[in-house]
C-alpha cells in the first residue's frame, strides 16, 4: 500500500516481518503504485510483467544494470502484447471519417498504457542522489539538473524509466542541438522542448521582418526562437514564458550564445506589457490535454494558448506591426481540429493574414510508413502566419 505524510506521496510495503516506507517522487505528477514488492536478479521477466500489468510496483534490490535489461525485456512484452492485440483487429470493419482521429487516440492510449507498465520498476536512491544497487552509475548532475538539490535532502524512490529520461536528457543538455540558423547549438532543460524539429525555426529565420527594433517571443521555451531574431539584427526581444524551468533554460543558452543582453526575460501568461512590431508564439499544435511536464509543448487543451495569443494579438501588436504564428495543420489532418477554425478564430480576433511561409516537416516520421498516424503525417504541412491587425 502507499501513504500520504504532509501531502508527500510515499511507498509502503512489506519485507519480512518488517514495513517500510520511502518518498516517492514523479516528475510527471504521476501517484505511486498502490502495491509494492521487492524485486531483484532472481525475478523472472514474465514475472515482473505480470505484476507490472497489474499495477504493482517492483522495488528494486538487484544489480542496477540488470534492472535495466529487466525494462528492456518488459517493453518487448507490452509490444508483443500489443501486435497480438492489432492482429486480432485485422480484418475488422473501419470508420470513415472519424478514423484518424480514432487512431491518434488510440497511439495516445498506447502510449499511456506502455509508460504505465514500465514506470512500475522502481529504482532506490539514498540521499545525495546516490543509488544504493551493485553498478549504479554516477547520476548526481542529471538528478540535481531535473530534481533540484531540495529532493537530494533524503532517500526517495522513482521509476527506472524516468531516471533513464533525466540521464538521456543530461546528455543532450551537454551535447547540445545544433541549429544551422545560428550557427550554434541549444542546449534543451530536462522538462524543456527541444527544438529538433529545425523547419519551423527556419520558417522564422528566414521570413521578412517587418522591424527590427523590438519584438516579443511568447512562450520561449529554450530561447531558440528568441535567438533567431536577436541573431536577424532584432535589437531587443522580450520572451515570455510560465514555466520557470523554461526560463532558466533559456537564460542560460542565450547566455552562451552571447545574446543575452539582447533578450529579455520575463514570467508571464502569454504577453508582456506594453506593445511590439513583431509578435511571434510557436503555441503546441495539438489541441489535446498533456500528459506529463513535457507534453505541454506539444498539447494545447481546448486550444487554449492560441486561441490566447490570437484574441489578444490586436491591443499588443504596434500599428503596421506582425504577429508571427507557427503552426502545424497535424491537428486537421488527425481531425483534432476542424478545417476552417483556425480561419475563423483569426477573423474573429480582428485580424488578416498579409502573407503565409509554409514547409514540409523533414523528421523521420513523416516517411514511416509503419507509424500509427502516418496518413496525417504525410499530409502535414507547417506555416508562419503573418498576421496584422483588420483595417
Amino acid at each position: 500500500m502507499t501513504q500520504t505524510d504532509d501531502a508527500v506521496p510515499h511507498l509502503a510495503w512489506q519485507s519480512g516481518a518488517a514495513q517500510h516506507t520511502l518518498r516517492w517522487h514523479s516528475e510527471a505528477g504521476n501517484p505511486p503504485p498502490k502495491r509494492v514488492v521487492e524485486a531483484d536478479d532472481q525475478m523472472p521477466a514474465d514475472t515482473a510483467y505480470r505484476l507490472a500489468c497489474e499495477g504493482t510496483g517492483l522495488l528494486w534490490r538487484g544489480d542496477f544494470q540488470n534492472a535495466r535489461q529487466l525494462l528492456l525485456a518488459l517493453g518487448r512484452r507490452v509490444d508483443r502484447a500489443r501486435e497480438r492485440a492489432e492482429a486480432k483487429k485485422k480484418g475488422a470493419p473501419k470508420t470513415d471519417a472519424a478514423q484518424p482521429a480514432q487512431a491518434f487516440h488510440q497511439h495516445r492510449q498506447v502510449q499511456a498504457q506502455r509508460a504505465r507498465i514500465l514506470g512500475m520498476l522502481l529504482i532506490p536512491f539514498d540521499a545525495g542522489f546516490t543509488i544504493p544497487l551493485r553498478r549504479a552509475p554516477d547520476v548526481h548532475a542529471a538528478c540535481d539538473e531535473a530534481y533540484g538539490q531540495a529532493l537530494a535532502k533524503e532517500a526517495f524512490s522513482a521509476s527506472l524509466r524516468e531516471l533513464l529520461g533525466l540521464i538521456g536528457a543530461h546528455e543532450w543538455r551537454k551535447k547540445g542541438v545544433t541549429v544551422p540558423a545560428l550557427g550554434g547549438a541549444i542546449h534543451p532543460y530536462y522538462g524543456v522542448f527541444s527544438p529538433v524539429r529545425g523547419e519551423y525555426v527556419d520558417l522564422v529565420a528566414q521570413a521578412p521582418l517587418p522591424s527590427t527594433a523590438l519584438a516579443f517571443d511568447i512562450g520561449v521555451g529554450t530561447g531558440v526562437l528568441s535567438a533567431v531574431l536577436a541573431r536577424r539584427g532584432v535589437r531587443k526581444v522580450v520572451a515570455t514564458d510560465m514555466d520557470e524551468r523554461a526560463l532558466a533554460c533559456a537564460r542560460e543558452n542565450l547566455d552562451g550564445l552571447g545574446l543575452g543582453d539582447r533578450v529579455e526575460l520575463r514570467k508571464a501568461d502569454l504577453f508582456p506589457e506594453g506593445r511590439a512590431p513583431l509578435i511571434v508564439c510557436n503555441p503546441p499544435w495539438l489541441p489535446a490535454r498533456p500528459g506529463s511536464a513535457i507534453e505541454h509543448a506539444i498539447y494545447d487543451p481546448d486550444s487554449r494558448m492560441l486561441l490566447g495569443f490570437l484574441n489578444g494579438l490586436a491591443e499588443h501588436l504596434e500599428p503596421g506591426g506582425e504577429g508571427w504564428l507557427v503552426m502545424s495543420d497535424f491537428a486537421e489532418h488527425l481531425g483534432l481540429r476542424p478545417a476552417g477554425m483556425l480561419a475563423e478564430a483569426i477573423a474573429a480576433a480582428g485580424l488578416e493574414v498579409a502573407a503565409r511561409h509554409d514547409i514540409k516537416p523533414r523528421h523521420g516520421k513523416a516517411t514511416d510508413r509503419d507509424d500509427p498516424l502516418h496518413a496525417a503525417r504525410s499530409r502535414e504541412t507547417t506555416t508562419l502566419w503573418r498576421l496584422k491587425v483588420r483595417a
